[in-house]
């Protein structure tokens, strides 16, 4: 069985090496992009199952990623999951209302991530043309 693939897009190597760390002990594939314009590229290439988008990035904000993704008929149906610092509501309304499928906030533990990544997957699944 092919693993899934989860696309991160965060500069800080930290949350890069936890991530995987969690998510390749859940058999994932876990690829990496530090900005992003970098993880647009990687999307469309790479065709992940999940992309983890934190907000602030060093090019071009994850809003805007987020809002191109979901523009994009290539990538508009992987789940978006936004994992940031950026804990106020309007942060998170702002994501949601671009397109963003859930809304993380760091710091977060373990098992919640699995558990938000393992959501995506299910409603992904659900949705007409899914798994």
């Amino acid at each position: 069985m092919q693993r899934k693939k989860l696309l991160l897009v965060d500069d800080e190597p930290a949350i890069q090496t936890l991530v995987r760390l969690v998510m390749e002990a859940d058999e994932w594939q876990v690829l990496v992009a530090s900005e992003g314009m970098r993880g647009l590229d990687m999307a469309r290439k790479q065709h992940p199952d999940v992309i983890l988008l934190d907000v602030v990035l060093p090019d071009i904000s994850g809003l805007e990623v987020c809002r191109q993704l979901k523009a994009d008929p290539a990538t508009s149906d992987v789940p978006v999951a936004m994992l940031t610092a950026m804990a106020q509501e309007t942060d998170r309304r702002a994501a949601m209302a671009l397109g963003a499928d859930d809304y993380l906030t760091k710091p977060w533990r373990p098992a919640a991530l699995r558990a938000r990544v393992a959501s995506l997957m299910e409603k992904q699944a659900s949705r007409p043309g899914g798994e």
